[in-house]
């Protein structure tokens, strides 16, 4: 990726308005929340987000038509990058943000651009995604989940699992069976579901850290407005393959610097303690350095379109892919070896509340590293489909 001296006037300026915004009310936000630790200071990171939203700085890569700022790819790349630098805690509008605002304004009908796409960009409205269900995960063309059209309204039954901040998010966009007796992808709509309705319960699901941001959903006879299904009914699987393509892009890059920070951390704590001196040790850590490096040149290529291209989008998705399973097996890895680096340490709590220190945070919640947003045997099974051409895995 080429930086233009635009490009770093940007940069310097983004850098610049981080430094100034970060101070006073939110000063104290500084390294605060992420996988593993969304339930840190909530509301304050709310009101960070929409200070950052009334100042411009969400949807940057939307379209201007649509309200956002229509920033080239390297601008977006340095606004991440730079966000991850500074420390500025984890935003709590992604879901809506990055995933199904880019949906709607790709297929979506006007009438709901008019109604969603405002409220995304000023943080008003949260989102979660009701993908995986307990009997399909990272298989998601088995969901069970049903939609049933009576009058004016689509009627919802089922279970959702896994669903990441569903406790707090004021809609969903789920995948729900609105075809009968259809089976795998076919038949499958992707539907915008209000969740503050007397048909949907949800329950915390308590993890090793002793947290909760993910969530089983349920929907007992749930509704929604029949004109809330994005794209065709029965397109459902193209959609919401659409969504998951744009959850690994340029925010992934943000991800990666925030990485850097923990692996340099890590590497210092080896120095104090002494871990150091351990030849295999330091040269794990080699690796882990070796290994973002690696991570950031992929998704540059991603981002870039690669160096094949294909009609049906197989070549992205396999991209993608290759992507999801470089961050999540190096960031699981890399909690592995920080308990190595701790030695005995890393088996005593700090407290007699189980008050876990952020390196047995980190190992603890990357175990999920490799599960969540598809597993590791998807994406591998996708790269040989897709990438290399293997013949397809035989499913029921």
């Amino acid at each position: 990726m080429q930086l233009t001296g635009q490009d770093e006037e940007f940069r310097d300026h983004v850098r610049g308005w981080l430094e100034q915004n970060l101070t006073g009310e939110f000063a104290d936000l500084v390294g605060v929340g992420g996988p593993g630790r969304e339930h840190e200071n909530f509301e304050q990171r709310l009101a960070w987000n929409r200070h950052l939203a009334a100042h411009g700085w969400t949807c940057l890569g939307w379209p201007r038509d649509h309200g956002g700022r229509g920033l080239t790819l390297a601008q977006q790349v340095i606004f991440h990058e730079e966000y991850a630098r500074s420390g500025a805690p984890a935003r709590v509008g992604h879901m809506g943000e990055e995933l199904l605002g880019p949906t709607v304004i790709a297929l979506g009908t006007q009438q709901q651009k008019a109604r969603f796409l405002p409220p995304i960009a000023a943080v008003e409205e949260l989102w979660c995604q009701g993908y995986s269900e307990p009997g399909a995960g990272s298989d998601l063309a088995s969901v069970t989940t049903s939609a049933i059209l009576d009058g004016d309204h689509w009627i919802i039954t089922g279970q959702k699992v896994w669903t990441s901040l569903a406790h707090v998010a004021d809609w969903c966009f789920l995948l729900a069976r609105t075809e009968k007796g259809s089976r795998r992808s076919a038949g499958l709509s992707y539907l915008l579901v209000p969740m503050k309705q007397p048909g949907i319960t949800v329950r915390p699901i308590r993890q090793l850290t002793g947290t909760s941001e993910f969530n089983e959903v349920f929907f007992d006879d749930a509704r929604t407005n029949q004109d809330m299904v994005v794209g065709a009914v029965g397109d459902g699987w193209r959609v919401a393959t659409s969504t998951l393509a744009i959850e690994r892009g340029v925010s992934t890059l943000g991800q990666q610097v925030g990485y850097q920070r923990e692996l340099d951390a890590l590497i210092a704590l080896a120095k104090r303690n002494g871990a150091v001196s351990d030849p295999v040790i330091r040269h794990r850590l080699a690796r882990a350095w070796m290994g973002l490096r690696i991570m950031r040149w992929q998704v540059l290529r991603m981002l870039d379109g690669g160096s094949e291209a294909s009609d049906d989008g197989s070549a992205a998705s396999a991209q993608a892919s290759i992507v999801k399973l470089l961050w999540s097996r190096w960031h699981r890895d890399l909690g592995e070896l920080a308990m190595d680096v701790l030695g005995a340490d890393a088996m005593l709590a700090d407290g007699p509340d189980y008050d876990l220190n952020d390196w047995q945070r980190l190992h603890l919640f990357s175990r999920a590293d490799t599960i969540y947003g598809g597993s590791q045997e998807i994406q591998l099974g996708i790269i040989a489909e897709r990438a290399l051409g293997l013949p397809r895995e035989a499913r029921s």
